[in-house]
């Protein structure tokens, strides 16, 4: 058996004394698994940074084997984001969400395009936070557990929309949301197209798709939210909002 394909980089984890077993996730293969022989050592190491688009050939003599990766450096993604750290550690929580996540060898073409997206935008200028809620948006999507932002689920129109129920992922206006407004989940007006992307709105973002992965996607698969997605948290303040990137937590 034998594939070549293009992805990124997920993770990479020691196997042995200099290999490691690393995750790639293509458009057409999804997250998929791979020995790489050498993959701790000086060369290789480099090149299985997470996030880094790679030409990945998978050889296995059975399918259903961990089979070993031949892979190649196509773009070092996470070598552009070093001087940021904000940008570098998205990078680092969306590449564990979706290992943590996406079944294996199972292709998800609308959550791996996105991730892409999220990608290009880590790296220009200008605002990037809310694409990461978006990337995650689109994962929920993907996997079968997306939100319906369209209309409020109480009276059906399509303005005010302000709260999400976490029982059902239906979009609720301000007015219907009052009697129960503590039991729901803030929705920020970027992902409406309107309101600003601060730190705030993300925070809502990021509590709402956090919510729903770690609701569906993880706790059918017995996991936890992973400790980068967490860690990101941290970035944002009330205090200050979002222009080309975001405010490093105090570390006192």
């Amino acid at each position: 058996m034998q594939w070549t394909d293009e992805g990124f980089v997920l993770g990479a984890r020691r196997h042995g004394e200099t290999s490691a077993i690393v995750s790639v996730f293509s458009r057409a293969r999804g997250r998929h698994a791979g020995l790489v022989r050498g993959g701790m050592g000086r060369r290789l190491r480099p090149v299985l940074q997470v996030g880094n688009r790679v030409t990945a050939t998978w050889r296995a003599r059975l399918n259903d084997q961990l089979g070993s990766f031949a892979i190649e450096l196509v773009a070092a993604e996470a070598a552009h984001l070093l001087d940021r750290a904000d940008r570098l550690a998205a990078l680092a929580a969306a590449a564990a969400v979706a290992d943590a996540c996406l079944p294996e060898r199972h292709p998800y073409a609308r959550a791996h395009d996105a991730f892409a997206g999220l990608i290009e935008r880590l790296g220009a200028e200008g605002a990037w936070a809310p694409a990461f809620v978006r990337w995650e948006l689109a994962l929920l999507a993907d996997l079968g557990f997306g939100l319906d932002l369209s209309a409020c689920a109480v009276t059906g129109r399509n303005d005010g929309l302000a709260y999400v129920s976490p029982r059902t992922g239906r979009a609720v206006t301000a007015e219907a949301a009052a009697p129960y407004r503590d039991r729901l989940l803030a929705l920020p007006g970027f992902l409406l197209g309107a309101g600003p992307g601060d730190d705030q709105a993300v925070r809502d973002g990021l509590r709402l798709t956090g919510s729903f992965l770690e609701r569906h996607a993880l706790a059918a698969v017995g996991r936890r939210m992973p400790e980068a997605r967490v860690r990101l948290l941290g970035y944002f303040s009330p205090r200050d909002a979002i222009s080309g990137g975001i405010t490093a937590p105090d570390p006192t």
